[in-house]
């Protein structure tokens, strides 16, 4: 069931939040040439991959994921939408060492990934190599799972949850409120941009928003199942049952930063 939770999260997001994903898509594409090469690093259920092929018509697409079943629901959409003979998966750990027919690439996609890599110095490292020069990585990173309660008792144990959920993601050694920029810099990329995106939906939302909110409640009981009282927890998925679309709304914070490898390497 968490896995099914966590699939169907993902392709909500894209579905509910859509004005975002399309805006945060298209500025991808100014990131490439003609004909590009792009890899989606932590690629998922293939929101991001899928999305990419669409806007770009003449892009080539290497989904990479650790997760079989992950990749197997990407290779269905992507045959559903008719994008599959440009997109090909390839399973790898990516805290191992990459695969070494991942690139060239011209653009590296790294949506909610980073922040799992157990060494992302090391990652960016993999990045890099794996880019053209002139190729571009750009990152998107969360702050948390989305806030959907607007009233009092609701809106207290959601806070509560979110902060165990911060705590549960410092022990887990999760990369989360990172400086990207700084990373990238580190890492011999050209810090070429960064972007905040502030969400904050109200009534009348998109018709699977409340279908959206009920799965991130829900999956966040199933993170926190040992963290949490009894009767935090059983307050919580009567919230996410009983849910209506009167009650909610929907504020996320998503950030972006754009690196660049050098075209060529400055004069000593």
């Amino acid at each position: 069931m968490a896995h099914q939770h966590l699939t169907e999260m993902l392709d909500l997001d894209v579905e509910v939040l859509h004005d975002h994903h399309r805006e945060v898509i298209a500025l991808a594409g100014t990131l490439v040439p003609a004909e590009p090469h792009i890899i989606d690093l932590g690629a998922g259920t293939g929101a991001g991959t899928l999305a990419l092929a669409r806007q770009l018509s003449d892009a080539q697409l290497t989904a990479v994921d650790i997760d079989d079943e992950m990749l197997a629901h990407l290779r269905h959409r992507a045959t559903e939408l008719g994008v599959g003979q440009r997109i090909r998966t390839v399973r790898a750990d990516l805290d191992d060492t990459w695969p070494t027919d991942l690139g060239p690439a011209d653009l590296i996609w790294a949506s909610a990934a980073m922040h799992h890599f157990a060494d992302p110095a090391r990652a960016l490292g993999q990045a890099r190599a794996a880019l053209r020069p002139g190729g571009a990585i750009m990152i998107t990173e969360l702050d948390s799972f989305p806030k959907f309660l607007s009233d009092p008792v609701g809106s207290a144990i959601e806070d509560r949850c979110h902060d165990e959920m911060a705590r549960h993601r410092a022990a887990a050694g999760m990369h989360m409120n990172e400086d990207w920029g700084a990373h990238l810099t580190a890492a011999g990329f050209v810090a070429e941009a960064e972007r905040r995106f502030d969400i904050d939906l109200r009534a009348p939302l998109p018709q699977r928003a409340l279908r959206y909110a009920q799965v991130c409640l829900s999956r966040m009981g199933e993170r926190l199942g040992d963290r949490l009282s009894r009767v935090d927890l059983a307050t919580l998925g009567d919230i996410a049952a009983n849910l209506s679309e009167q009650d909610l709304v929907i504020r996320a914070t998503r950030l972006v930063w754009i690196g660049r490898v050098p075209r060529s390497v400055p004069s000593p």
